[in-house]
Parts: structure tokens; C-alpha cells; sequence
């Protein structure tokens, strides 16, 4: 009988010293889930991320920890292995059934933390321009600079080249002109390089240069290189008034464009 109780007192001994130990790791993981969901939350809100993704890492972080304390606290008292293991069958199946919803979510989640572009911002993605509407966790939005609503799947702007064109302060624009055979090519290069002054936007740093590319039986191509500030004018308007200013140039110095020479022979029958 004396050994029955002694075995007895061990054994409730060490129940209750592993509720004990079960009860502080649960206890811990309170403790350490609602500090770390406070520190997410805080490097999310630093970022600027939208409030409804703040709060769900906030919420994945806590339940993580709070999940993971509960099976650390199980396992002094049975095996949690084989129904963990159980749990990640399952998880694959359901993963595998929402294969795109799913990759289209974690995209949505990189691209709002990221932030490689942001509502009301200008970018180029997938052979479409246009202006950022909407961003959210399946799509992304997009009214293209010729009207139309674009909705692309976040992996798929994820997985591609994405301009930005708000963030970019400067840009790069090329403008090609054929020229007459015996044209002074001196005077054409200044002319060209002279067209961008008074326009507002236009670089002379970096320097604008001109380049003589091409020359056919009839005409010789030169090519203006030049920067402009698209946060002052739009590169489509510098563009066009540069074009004006060298057309009213030319008839000045009294270059005229060539055109095409098509010879015809006939012959008498």
C-alpha cells in the first residue's frame, strides 16, 4: 500500500509540475506574441503600409506564437507530432487546391511592403502605362494613359519588370530627322543642340548631344540625345517643342527635309 502511495505522490508530482511547466510557456508566449505583433505593427505603420495589412501581420504574428506556445505546452503531455504532421497534410492539399489565389496573395503582401510603386503613382508593367488606382491582395489596378481599366494579377506584376515613372526625376529622350545631302552638318548640330533653350525641363546636364547615324542615297539621319525634368514639363511637350523650334530653325537657314525619290521610267511600246 505504501508503495502504491509513493508512486501515486510521484506521479501527481510530476503532473502537476508539467502543468506548471505547460502553464508558464503558455504564459511566455502571450508574452512574447503580443510583443513582437507590437513591434510588426510598429515597422508596418513606420513603412506606411495600408492598415488592413498592418493588421493582418499583427494578427499572423501573435496567433504564430501563441499556436506554437500551445503545442510546446502539449508536448509534455503526449506526442504532438504525428497531428502537427497531420495538420501540414492538410495545409498542403488546401495550399495545392488555391495554388494562384494563394501566389497571387503573397505577391499582394511583397508588393505592399515593398512598395515598389504607390497608389496615384505613374508605371509601366507588363506593356501597359498608366496611373496605380487600387492596390490590394489579389490585384493591382491601373488606369492606362489611353483610358482603359487594367486589373493585373500581383504575381504577375511581381514577376515582371516594373518603371516607375513617378520616382524617376529625369529622363532620357531621342528625337530622329533626316536631313539633305548638302546640308552643313555643323549648322544642323548646333541647330539641334540649340533647340532645347527657353524650354522648360530641359537638360544641358547631362549634356545633350548630336549623333549622324545613318546616310541613304538621299538623305542623311542625325539623331538629338537629351534629358529632361519630367518633375518640371512633360517629356511628350519638351519633345514637341523642340521639333517646332528646329523646324522654324531650318526654314531659316533654308534646310529642307528630303523626301523619298522614287524613279520612274517608261518606255515607249
Amino acid at each position: 500500500m505504501q508503495q502504491y502511495l509513493e508512486t501515486l505522490w510521484e506521479v501527481l508530482v510530476s503532473f502537476f509540475l508539467d502543468v506548471l511547466i505547460a502553464l508558464v510557456i503558455f504564459v511566455i508566449a502571450l508574452y512574447l506574441a503580443r510583443i513582437l505583433s507590437s513591434i510588426v505593427r510598429k515597422m508596418l505603420d513606420h513603412r506606411k503600409i495600408p492598415l488592413g495589412v498592418v493588421q493582418l501581420f499583427s494578427q499572423l504574428t501573435y496567433w504564430t506564437v501563441i499556436v506554437t506556445g500551445v503545442i510546446l505546452a502539449l508536448q509534455r503531455f503526449f506526442n504532438v507530432i504525428p497531428f502537427v504532421a497531420g495538420l501540414g497534410i492538410v495545409g498542403l492539399t488546401v495550399g495545392l487546391a488555391l495554388q494562384d489565389v494563394m501566389k497571387n496573395f503573397v505577391a499582394g503582401l511583397i508588393i505592399l511592403i515593398q512598395q515598389p510603386f504607390l497608389v496615384g503613382e505613374t508605371i509601366g508593367v507588363r506593356g501597359f502605362d498608366g496611373t496605380i488606382t487600387a492596390i490590394d491582395l489579389r490585384s493591382t489596378e491601373m488606369r492606362a494613359s489611353d483610358g482603359r481599366l487594367v486589373i493585373l494579377p500581383n504575381a504577375d506584376v511581381l514577376a515582371n519588370p516594373i518603371i516607375n515613372y513617378t520616382r524617376t526625376s529625369q529622363r532620357q529622350a531621342d528625337i530622329s530627322i533626316n536631313l539633305p545631302l548638302n546640308c552643313n552638318p555643323d549648322t544642323v548640330k548646333q541647330i539641334l543642340l540649340d533647340a532645347g533653350r527657353d524650354i522648360e525641363g530641359f537638360l544641358y546636364k547631362p549634356e545633350p548631344a548630336v549623333v549622324f547615324s545613318n546616310m541613304t542615297d538621299s538623305a542623311i539621319q542625325a539623331n538629338l540625345s537629351f534629358w529632361v525634368d519630367v518633375k518640371k514639363n512633360d517629356l511628350a511637350r519638351v519633345r514637341e517643342a523642340i521639333l517646332f523650334k528646329v523646324k522654324s530653325a531650318f526654314s531659316e537657314e533654308g534646310i529642307e527635309i528630303p523626301h523619298p525619290v522614287q524613279a520612274v521610267y517608261s518606255r515607249a511600246v
